[in-house]
C-alpha cells in the first residue's frame, strides 16, 4: 500500500473510533508492519501540531486516539452539558486515588488508609469501569485485589500509570505523620528541658562547692595571718591566764562574794554585843 494512502486510512480509523487504538491493532487492520504504522502515527501527530489544528493525536491508555485541544473544552462542554461529565463523590475520588497509587490493593488496605468503610465507593468505581478486580492476595482469607482499568487511563488522558503525577508534587496533609512529627518534637523538647535542668543543677552544685572552698580558704588565710603576726591575741590571753593563776592563794579555801559577806555580818554582830556589855 502506498504511503500517502496508508496515512489517510490510519487517520480515518483514529477519527471514527471512540476508544484508543494500539499500534498492533492498526497493523492488523491495515495488514502493515508495526514500524510503518508507528512512523505514520508520528507523522500525523506532527502535522496536527504544526498546523495549529483544533484536533490533536494523543497516546492514551496504551493506544492512539484523536481528541480536541484543552483550550476548546468549554465549547464542547456547552454542546454536551452534563452528559460528558464523570461525577464522582469525594469518597469515590479518595478511593480511586488510593487504588491508582497503591495497586494492587485490598479493600482492608484501602480502609486502613481512609479510616472508613469503602465498600460503597469501590462498587461505584467498579460500575464506572474505573476500577476492577485484578486477582487475590495470597494471605489468610485470600482477599480481592483491586486495580485501575484502561478506561481509567482514557478518562484521565493518561497513556500509562507512569504518567500519574508524583505524590511529591502534591501538598498532602497526613494526620498520622503530623501526629508522629509533633510527638517527636515534644519528646525532643522534653529531653532538652531535662538536660537543661540537669545542667542547671550541676551548675548550682558547682557554685555551692566553689563558695564553700572560697570560705574555707578565707578562714585558713585568717588563721595563717594570726600565726604570722606573732603571739598578738594569743600571747595576751596567755599572760592574763598566768596572772589569774598567780593571784590564787596557795592555801585555804577560795571564798566567794556571798561567803565573804556572811563572815562580815558575823563580825559586826559580835562587836555590837561587846559594846552593849560594856555599857551595862
Amino acid at each position: 500500500m502506498e504511503s500517502p494512502e496508508l496515512k489517510k486510512i490510519i487517520e480515518t480509523l483514529l477519527f471514527i473510533t471512540d476508544t484508543p487504538l494500539s499500534i498492533k491493532r492498526l497493523a492488523a487492520i491495515t495488514e502493515e508492519k508495526e514500524d510503518i504504522i508507528k512512523d505514520h502515527l508520528t507523522s500525523i501527530k506532527d502535522d496536527y501540531d504544526s498546523s495549529g489544528n483544533a484536533l490533536q493525536l494523543k497516546q492514551v491508555a496504551g493506544g492512539w486516539q484523536m481528541a480536541t485541544r484543552p483550550q476548546y473544552g468549554q465549547w464542547v462542554k456547552k454542546l454536551y452539558g452534563s452528559k460528558m461529565a464523570v461525577r464522582l463523590t469525594q469518597a469515590a475520588l479518595e478511593t480511586l486515588c488510593i487504588v491508582a497509587y497503591k495497586q494492587p490493593i485490598t479493600r482492608a488496605e484501602i480502609e486502613a488508609v481512609r479510616g472508613v468503610d469503602s465498600v460503597g465507593p469501590l462498587e461505584t468505581l467498579t460500575q464506572r469501569r474505573l476500577v476492577t478486580v485484578t486477582g487475590r492476595k495470597e494471605v489468610a482469607g485470600r482477599p480481592l485485589l483491586y486495580g485501575t482499568t484502561q478506561e481509567f487511563l482514557r478518562q484521565f488522558g493518561l497513556n500509562s500509570l507512569k504518567d500519574l503525577p508524583r505524590l511529591e508534587s502534591f501538598n498532602i496533609e497526613n494526620p498520622a505523620l503530623n501526629a508522629q512529627s509533633t510527638a517527636a518534637e515534644l519528646a525532643d523538647e522534653a529531653i532538652e528541658k531535662e538536660n537543661s535542668a540537669e545542667t542547671n543543677a550541676v551548675g548550682q552544685a558547682i557554685n555551692t562547692a566553689e563558695t564553700h572552698i572560697v570560705s574555707a580558704n578565707v578562714q585558713e588565710n585568717s588563721l595563717f595571718d594570726s600565726i604570722n603576726a606573732g603571739t598578738g591575741i594569743n600571747a595576751g590571753t596567755a599572760e592574763n591566764e598566768t596572772k589569774a593563776i598567780n593571784t590564787v592563794p596557795e592555801t585555804g579555801p577560795i571564798q566567794t562574794d556571798s561567803m565573804a559577806a556572811t563572815e562580815a555580818d558575823k563580825t559586826n554582830a559580835a562587836d555590837t554585843d561587846k559594846e552593849e556589855n560594856k555599857n551595862a
